[in-house]
């Protein structure tokens, strides 16, 4: 009976102590902020890529990927070709200008999926090989053209392809239509900048290419336009200080595995 009773009082004490702790325990839960469990697609990114903390900058090349993980909502345009939809308006604005000048741009590829990419890559790379490039160098050849699966712009919806209506071949020659020259002299105005001028190359990894566009927001564009630098230079924050370099046009001569495209038949405007 005593160890009963021994037993009986600290189940007592013990049910008193938390009647009297739970309204302190409660106000304390009570008092933890809200944290949201959704991780922005940025911070997926590796931590030595430049830029991931701006979507806007995000960079993507041969030597940073699209980071795992991410995720974007896209807008359609009227031929069907998807963009993320926080470039949407600025592009519509740029093509509606373009237009009024009395041109006829054209959007002849824009977002692209992982499996788009592969077999775009895969098809370069069979034509290089067919072109009689040594073995060893066809891979990289080809990733000149069309980015290796992952390390295309293409993948993160801002970037695209824009061709003259009057030439859609997806060549050096694209940089003399009225098309070209305007938005090269104009892109930067709406966020855009020519993303592979001729002679960064050695820096970007990619050929030149006088119809890719990317934006990187009004305020980057402005600053790649005036001081002539690629993206990988103003991440790094090494570009030169000119006063003013408009993108370059300079031609670059088609190698010998062929750098000429055409534009997808039926490619239509925003």
């Amino acid at each position: 009976m005593n160890i009963r009773k021994k037993i009986l009082t600290r189940c007592g004490a013990l049910l008193t102590a938390v009647l009297v702790l739970a309204p302190t325990a409660l106000a304390a839960e009570a008092e933890i902020p809200y944290i949201p469990q959704t991780v922005p697609a940025a911070q997926l990114a590796p931590a030595d890529q430049r830029g991931q903390e701006d979507w806007q900058l995000l960079l993507v090349n041969p030597w940073h990927t699209v980071p795992e993980g991410y995720e974007i909502k896209l807008a359609t345009l009227s031929n069907g070709l998807q963009v993320d939809e926080r470039i949407y308006d600025d592009l519509d604005d740029m093509l509606s200008d373009c237009r009024e000048a009395g041109l006829n741009p054209i959007v002849c590829s824009a977002y692209r999926t992982e499996a788009t990419q592969t077999r775009l890559y895969r098809n370069k790379v069979a034509r290089v090989r067919a072109s009689g490039v040594p073995e060893d160098r066809v891979e990289a050849e080809a990733a000149r053209w069309v980015a290796k699966p992952g390390t295309s712009e293409h993948q993160t919806g801002l970037a695209l392809d824009i061709v003259a209506a009057g030439y859609q071949i997806l060549d050096e020659e694209q940089e003399d239509t009225a098309e070209q020259k305007w938005l090269m002299e104009n892109s930067w105005k709406y966020g855009f900048i020519l993303r592979y001028p001729s002679e960064k190359s050695d820096i970007t990894g990619i050929g030149y290419e006088p119809w890719h566009y990317r934006y990187v927001g009004k305020a980057a564009a402005a600053d790649i336009y005036r001081t002539g630098v690629c993206l990988e230079e103003y991440l790094s924050q090494e570009g030169p200080e000119a006063e003013l370099a408009p993108a370059q046009t300079i031609r670059q001569a088609a190698t010998a595995s062929g750098s000429m495209e055409t534009a997808p038949q039926g490619a239509a405007a925003i």
